[in-house]
Formats: C-alpha cells, structure tokens, sequence
C-alpha cells in the first residue's frame, strides 16, 4: 500500500496551485517516502486542467481528478479519496506552500499514538504569524461570544483569563509546543486512512467554509485526538481565494453566503439540541447580523 496520498483541490488557481505541486515535488525529492499526489480541479476554466496534463507527463506520483463542475471543498476532497490508496491521507489546500517536512516523521506519530485521528504542523502566513485557522477550539457559543466582542485580544496575555476568554484560538497554549488542539484548518490536515473511513469523509452538507471544523468534531467525537506539532511547518498562502479576494460582487456573495450558511450547520447540527430555543434564536440571529454588516 501506498503510504501517503495528498489530496489537493484546485478551482480557478492555476498559478498557486502549479507553485504547491512543484514546492511538493522538490520536497519529496529531499525526502524518499511511497507516496502519491491526488489533485482534484474543481470544474476550473482557467487552464488548470492543462497545466495538471503537463505537470503529470514528468511527475508519475501525480494524479489528475477533473470534475465538470465545482463540487465545493469537501466532495472534491471526498472524490480524491475515492482514488486515494494511501494508508494515510493529507489534505492540503492548494494555496499551501510545503518545503521541507519529513512525513515519514508524522507518519511515525500515527504508529506510535494509537489514540491520534489527525495532525496539523505549523501553518503560516505570508506575515510570519501563524494562520488563526489552524490553531482553534470548537466553535461553542461562549467560545464565539468572547472572540467576536474582542475579549480573547483583550486577555490573551493574561494568565488564566486567557484560558476563560480564548477559548476560540486556544491563545493559552504555547504555539512552540506539541499539544492537543480541537480544530486544524483544512489547508494542512493529515489523518490515517482508518479514520477518515470511519467517519465518512468530509460532510457534503457544506459547500465551502467549516468542512474542516465539522470532520475535526468527528474525530473528536470518535475519540481520537488531534495534535498540533509545530517541529514542522507550511505556508499558507491565504486569500487567494475566498471573501478577502477582491472579485465581482456575485461571486463574493457566492461566498459569502457560504461562510455564513456554514456557521448555520454546524450550529444546527451540533449545538441546537443542547441550549434552550431563546438561546439558539439569538445565536442565527447573531450569523444574520454579522453577514449583513461584512456586506
């Protein structure tokens, strides 16, 4: 068996997602792994098929995945592991830059922690600051409340409080060391194959924005654990895509609406039954708001 399948999907990112597929190949012809790279293109009409054809005539660990139309990040992710035959899968986004990681030592992880469901590195931005997306908690109500009214960066350097009112980014936790985290971004999230099996995969129910916070609470769920391990890292080449992308205003509602919509499911699904209706009517309420006010 393969040891490693890396699952990237690509829609209208022609010119990133050829710099992450050439950064991976010059990564593991540093490191010597078994591996396979798996690129779904999500219905693009910006020559990334071509592109992909021409990368894959010199580089045989590479596979080409081309959808007609965009499946949205998780069932493009989801039809990628239909090929996969790795006994671990990554999912990189294709905005994310790897130079230098040696998988054979994440790999290791996994066979030394049974209890593991899944690993992230250290995912940077183009700042130097690491990405807030990939070092999280679960989205509670209380969690979000202290994030959005600004008190997580009123106390995050205050010991203890910070534990109380960060709860959303984790801030008390020191992001030089390995520990345990709730929730990883989906640009660098790597999980056995047994896992991912297991739990079926990304959810189909959302289109773009909170597969990974949704597939990380079914880890968690399962009980695995999810560890945040800084000895390597990744940059993250974010925005490229998404609400901070400057485009035109149909799409940017597209999008929008999407992130939004997310916050909505995951509520729904995971939350609602465990707080009282007032409560739940103030937490859309609050989705509602926030999206009218980023339009």
């Amino acid at each position: 068996m393969t040891d490693l399948s890396i699952i990237i999907v690509s829609f209208n990112t022609r010119e990133i997602t050829e710099r992450c597929l050439k950064s991976l190949h010059a990564n593991f012809n540093r490191y010597s792994l078994n591996y396979e790279v798996i690129t779904v293109d999500n219905g693009s009409i910006d020559d990334s098929p071509r592109m992909l054809q021409e990368l894959k005539k010199s580089w045989p660990n590479l596979k080409v995945v081309v959808s007609k139309k965009n499946l949205g990040f998780g069932r493009g992710n989801n039809l990628g592991l239909k090929t996969a035959r790795g006994k671990y899968i990554l999912y990189l986004n294709s905005d994310a830059i790897v130079t230098d990681i040696d998988f054979r030592d994440l790999i290791n992880l996994f066979t030394l922690r049974k209890e593991l469901g899944a690993v992230t590195v250290k995912v940077v931005l183009s700042n130097g600051k690491i990405d807030p997306a990939s070092h999280r908690g679960f989205p509670t109500p209380w969690s979000s409340l202290t994030y959005f009214l600004g008190l997580e960066k009123l106390f995050r350097n205050i010991p203890v409080l910070n534990r109380v009112f960060g709860q959303y980014h984790l801030v008390h936790l020191n992001l030089a060391t390995i520990h345990e985290i709730d929730v990883p971004t989906g640009a660098f999230l790597m999980t056995p194959r047994r896992v991912v099996k297991k739990i079926g995969g990304f959810d189909p129910a959302y289109f773009a924005y909170g597969e990974d916070v949704e597939l990380a609470y079914r880890i968690k769920e399962t009980g695995y654990k999810i560890l945040y391990y800084p000895l390597w890292s990744v940059l993250h080449l974010k925005s490229v895509s998404g609400l901070k992308k400057k485009t035109d205003p149909r799409l940017r509602s597209k999008i929008r609406y999407h992130f939004y919509n997310a916050m909505k499911i995951f509520y729904r699904k995971h939350y609602e039954r465990k707080y009282p209706w007032i409560l739940n009517r103030l937490i859309y309420l609050a989705i509602d708001l926030k999206k009218k006010i980023s339009s």
